[in-house]
């Protein structure tokens, strides 16, 4: 009975990890955190065009997901609009979601293009981003949100 019982216990683990794998999230968060795009400030890409690590003294929920801001100006931009400044694909490799796939966003590769945020997965796979940005929006937009479904 006590083999029962664990061979049954592995198996209900197994399913609940394989569920949560293939289960993608609205916005892109760790598998141990509910941080949105590494607890970076989105508002930073826009006023100060770069990355800068949020506080958490500076935090809001949305989409089921926790930001963080350097200071209570960027917050409150952030609630004022969250749409403006949350990254395109949920923080997702926007170039991945144009492949019709999900990858995670790296918050240090990041393009502000036509006043819309976009992640990327690493150095190279920015570089093909940026050759052909406008058809792999168009690719994104049409696989959006089919990718995490």
């Amino acid at each position: 009975m006590k083999v029962f019982k664990i061979t049954l216990l592995f198996i209900l683990f197994g399913f609940v990890i394989s569920s949560h794998v293939n289960a993608k999230s609205e916005i892109n968060t760790g598998f141990f955190s509910n941080a949105a795009i590494e607890k970076y400030d989105p508002v930073a890409y826009f006023t100060l065009k770069k990355p800068v690590k949020g506080n958490d003294k500076y935090k809001t929920s949305y989409k089921k997901a926790s930001w963080y801001f350097m200071n209570k100006e960027n917050l409150d931009l952030f609630l004022a609009n969250p749409e403006k400044y949350a990254p395109k694909y949920g923080g997702y490799c926007a170039w991945a979601v144009a492949q019709g796939d999900t990858a995670n966003g790296n918050p240090k590769n990041w393009t502000v293009y036509k006043n819309k945020l976009y992640l990327n997965y690493n150095d190279s796979i920015q570089n093909k981003w940026l050759k052909k940005i406008d058809e792999f929006i168009v690719k994104a937009d049409k696989n959006w949100p089919g990718v995490i479904q």
